[in-house]
């Protein structure tokens, strides 16, 4: 490519990159103030903070683990020239998913050259209505990023930019240790099948990088995964077979059939025909390697771990969609956006992690309303509850609370089981609220599916107003629901 082609393409890329931004901005303009959630306060912003206030690149307000600190330090490094706030880190996290939804874009068009009816632009289309991509645009978290920088690194590497191309996996390592799958494929390629060895040592970098990491963290923590929790239940507990194959049954429903993304699995069987050679092949690769280690490790199975496949996915599905004439092409398209967006304000009928969609907004919502309404009633109470309340309400940078409250007993769930080792002496006030998207009660309600659920989402039974009036003497007083979910407060019994 000659150096005036590049020069064009590099101002039409940052063209399309204010275009993306500026729409992520104004779609995400109601919640640049919304508190942070769930992992966000339990672990991404004390550590982000932990180096900007203590210069500690390995935590010490939350427990260290093996995440590097890649998004961590980028969010200290804008809170340095901006300060510290909530607005700031939102924006800034869009601003990496904006990066993300061009690379996605840039990805598509290389990758579907051949198709007709402008894919690339339906690819993004997807990315935008998808509702994972909503959420954790806007968000403190690990996965965005990775999504980002594995785009980017594949698009280098289909343009035969080898060396760039392993800076950005080295990169990617350093934001999620999981991307290491990804030079590892890459590296293979060359290696095997294009007879490159030289080349392909260039992905040794992302290796050095991320085992400098771990010795590091190793001889501050005594542990190379940080902590022994968390290396017992992302690795020891999620290597058992029925674990890996719930995982692998969950990735493929989340990426082929929940959020309309069943159209998509349709037009993806439809023109698969069109999706051959080189450069699908090791695009393939690169989705299906990520999307194995994730599955294999990570207890949690969390669907957002799955981010780095979808840029590749939706490129696909807009590739394929092409087979069709172009009023069925449109029409398919038009239907799945659609579902898409519609997905973003509508819950399924089973257990699901709030940051999915909107839900995580209800959630955040409902703890920032029971949190005022304690500090305003019962500064000086010893309340207990369960995480990630208990640290909603003890940091005021959380977004919660302007001065922290007192957490007295804490539980690890709310379920009887959990409150069998509750402390009755310490608490003053009790907080129990909605974890997960339950069937209690709900049309839906049989018994059969309660096993089949608890078996793939890991959902368990809520402990009731009675079993905790009998067991700690606290009655509900405040109760405060939003869109099925909610938050109570209980009062020690007259």
């Amino acid at each position: 490519m000659s150096g005036a082609n590049r020069s064009r393409n590099t101002r039409a890329a940052l063209i399309f990159f204010a275009i993306f931004l500026a729409a992520e901005v104004a779609l995400h303009l109601p919640y640049l103030r919304l508190p942070f959630h769930w992992d966000e306060l339990g672990q991404f912003i004390p550590a982000s903070l932990d180096i900007l206030q203590k210069g500690a690149w390995i935590p010490v307000t939350t427990l260290p683990n093996v995440h590097p600190p890649g998004v961590m330090a980028y969010l200290a490094a804008v809170w340095k020239v901006c300060g510290y706030s909530i607005p700031a880190t939102r924006v800034a996290m869009l601003v990496v998913a904006s990066a993300g939804l061009l690379f996605s874009f840039l990805l598509a068009i290389r990758l579907c050259r051949k198709a007709s009816g402008a894919p690339a632009f339906a690819a993004a289309l997807f990315m935008m209505a998808w509702p994972m991509f909503y959420t954790q645009a806007m968000m403190a978290q690990l996965d965005m990023p990775a999504m980002a920088l594995t785009a980017l690194a594949l698009l280098l590497f289909l343009e035969d930019r080898v060396a760039w191309c392993a800076a950005a996996c080295t990169l990617l390592v350093l934001v999620k240790e999981t991307g290491i799958s990804t030079p590892f494929v890459l590296a293979a390629w060359l290696w095997i099948y294009e007879k490159k060895r030289r080349e392909s040592l260039y992905f040794l970098a992302p290796a050095i990088a991320l085992g400098i990491w771990l010795i590091a963290l190793h001889h501050a923590t005594g542990h190379w995964l940080g902590n022994s929790e968390f290396a017992k239940y992302n690795v020891a507990d999620s290597l058992q077979p029925g674990h890996i194959a719930m995982t692998i049954e969950r990735r493929i429903y989340f990426m082929f059939i929940s959020d309309g993304l069943w159209i998509g699995a349709i037009l993806l069987f439809i023109g698969s025909r069109i999706l051959r050679g080189r450069e699908w092949t090791i695009a393939f690769l690169v989705a299906g390697a990520q999307i194995l280690l994730v599955s294999i490790f990570g207890g949690a199975s969390l669907d957002r771990y799955s981010m780095p496949a979808f840029p590749i996915l939706f490129a696909a599905i807009a590739g394929a969609a092409s087979a069709l004439p172009r009023s069925w092409r449109w029409t398919a398209q038009i239907l799945m956006i659609v579902a898409l967006v519609a997905g973003l304000f509508f819950n399924p009928p089973y257990p699901f992690s709030f940051e999915n969609n909107l839900a995580m907004v209800d959630f955040v919502e409902l703890q920032k309303q029971a949190a005022v309404y304690l500090e305003q009633n019962e500064p000086d109470a010893r309340i207990a509850s369960a995480w990630p309340f208990t640290d909603a309400i003890a940091r005021p940078e959380f977004g919660y609370v302007h001065h922290p409250l007192k957490v007295g007993a804490q539980a690890e769930d709310f379920t009887a089981a959990s409150f069998e080792r509750v402390n009755r002496d310490g608490m003053d006030v009790l907080v129990v609220f909605s974890r997960t998207w339950a069937l209690d009660g709900g049309e839906l309600d049989y018994g059969w599916l309660r096993r089949l659920i608890r078996r793939n989402w890991g959902h368990h039974i809520q402990i009731s107003q009675e079993q905790i009036r009998a067991r700690l003497g606290f009655v509900p007083v405040l109760k405060w629901t939003r869109h099925g979910q909610w938050i109570e407060i209980y009062l020690p019994e007259r």
